[in-house]
């Protein structure tokens, strides 16, 4: 399906790709938890509200 060189390609670009991704995150990782304070609340909240739709779901289908 795919040839030697392709795959080569395919995995030395996830690995800078990931890299290059990690690298850039930690450089901003003092801005990240100054701006994004509390949004793991937000998250959390979200989480909760669609297990509550999906119980609510479940409770009114029987």
């Amino acid at each position: 399906m795919f040839t030697t060189g392709q795959l080569v390609f395919a995995i030395i670009f996830f690995v800078v790709f990931v890299f290059v991704l990690v690298y850039s995150y930690r450089g901003d990782m003092k801005l990240h938890k100054k701006q994004y304070k509390g949004s793991l609340w937000v998250l959390v909240g979200f989480i909760l509200f669609v297990l509550f739709l999906m119980m609510m779901k479940a409770y009114f289908k029987h």
